[in-house]
């Protein structure tokens, strides 16, 4: 893809949980209200088990070449989430290293899953603001507080679908017309920009998940305009 093609990336990877200690994902259950999770299986077609220092460097590159493909006024919002390892801090820093945040935003969950009895129930994620130079909002946006609270989507069968909401308080809070998401997963980024007429451009590693992102924007193109770009869901080998 050229320079300077897209005006926002909107997207959340892979979080690395297999190679996790600290958020209770090992002790999986087999009754009760979160028997048989979608996220307790894992993701289709990746395993989410990388070494650190290898995830870290990855999602590096992925987040160089995003930026890269960027407009002088364009921004990524990148969700991840913190966690403890080991009984050190991860905040991502070894990811966003010389990138220019402008600011983190807490996306506060209404509930969550929690395997482990060891912890309490983490309710939040954090969504790095990584803008080129001239990025704004549009009028009145800057008015909503660093803190969103949405409610995680339960109908999806995705392991972790964005809420609809979320995307849509991105996408609805810029200029873009054309949104990226190189981790398309279920369709969610491309679906929030369909019903605000803007373009799209999603990726997933998954056929499964491509297939899913590809139902959901054929049943929704009913209840809005067909975006004027077509969506590239490719597969990467």
């Amino acid at each position: 893809m050229p320079d300077e093609c897209v005006d926002l990336v909107v997207t959340s990877p892979p979080y690395n949980l297999k190679n996790s200690t600290g958020n209770g994902m090992k002790a999986c259950t087999t009754s009760g209200k979160w028997a048989g999770a979608a996220l307790q299986n894992g993701y289709s077609n990746y395993n989410d088990n990388m070494p650190h220092d290898q995830y870290a460097e990855w999602q590096y590159n992925c987040l160089k070449e995003m930026f890269r493909l960027l407009k002088k006024d364009g921004a990524i919002f990148y969700n991840h989430k913190w966690r403890v390892q080991n009984g050190l801090m991860q905040n991502r820093l070894d990811i966003i290293r010389d990138l220019p945040v402008r600011q983190i935003i807490i996306w506060r969950r209404k509930g969550g899953i929690n395997f482990n009895p060891g912890y309490f129930l983490p309710t939040y994620e954090v969504i790095y603001l990584i803008p080129k130079p001239d990025f704004k909002l549009v009028s009145k946006a800057n008015a909503y507080g660093d803190v969103w609270e949405f409610t995680q989507e339960m109908k999806n069968e995705h392991p972790a679908p964005f809420p609809v909401a979320l995307i849509d308080r991105i996408i609805s809070s810029t200029k873009a017309q054309v949104i990226l998401d190189p981790f398309m997963g279920s369709g969610t980024t491309a679906v929030v920009a369909m019903g605000l007429n803007r373009n799209y451009i999603g990726f997933d590693i998954s056929p499964d998940y491509c297939k899913m992102a590809e139902n959901r924007i054929e049943k929704n193109k009913s209840q809005s305009e067909l975006s004027r770009l077509h969506p590239l869901l490719l597969f990467n080998e």
